[in-house]
C-alpha cells in the first residue's frame, strides 16, 4: 500500500494526549468486512510514547471500551474489552487473558507532526 492508500490523518493537537487520557476518533478509512462500516480507534500514552489502535476486539470485532475514554482494566493496568473482559498489553495490544487470547489489538501507525498527533492504518 501506498502513502496514498493510507494517508496520515490529524486526531487530536499533542498537547491533549495526557498521561491517563485515551483520545478516541474516526478514521477516514471504512472497513472492510462488513465493507463500509466505519472504523474507530483510540489513542494514549503509553509512559511517554503515543500508542493507537482500532477500537476493535479481536474475539467478536466489538468495540472495546464500555464508555467513551474509558478503556482500562479496574487496576489501571490493561486495555480491557467492556463485552467479555479479554485483556491486552497497552505498548502491543497482545491479548493476555480472555477468549481472543493469542491474538492482538490492530495498532495504527503514530507521528507527532507540527504539534499535532497523527495516525494511519499500517500497510
Amino acid at each position: 500500500m501506498t502513502e496514498q492508500n493510507h494517508p496520515w490523518q490529524t486526531v487530536c493537537p499533542a498537547t491533549d494526549l495526557v498521561p491517563g487520557r485515551f483520545i478516541e476518533f474516526r478514521l477516514k478509512q471504512k472497513a472492510r468486512e462488513p465493507e463500509g462500516m466505519p472504523l474507530t480507534g483510540f489513542v494514549f500514552l503509553d509512559g511517554s510514547e503515543p500508542k493507537a489502535y482500532l477500537n476493535i476486539c479481536p474475539h467478536l470485532g466489538i468495540e472495546l471500551n464500555w464508555m467513551p475514554g474509558k478503556f482500562m482494566d479496574a487496576d489501571n493496568l490493561f486495555i480491557q474489552c467492556s463485552t467479555h473482559g479479554a485483556l491486552f498489553k497497552p505498548g502491543t495490544g497482545e491479548c493476555i487473558a480472555g477468549p481472543c487470547q493469542g491474538d492482538a489489538l490492530t495498532a495504527l501507525e503514530v507521528r507527532q507532526n507540527d504539534g499535532q498527533i497523527e495516525i494511519r492504518l499500517g500497510d
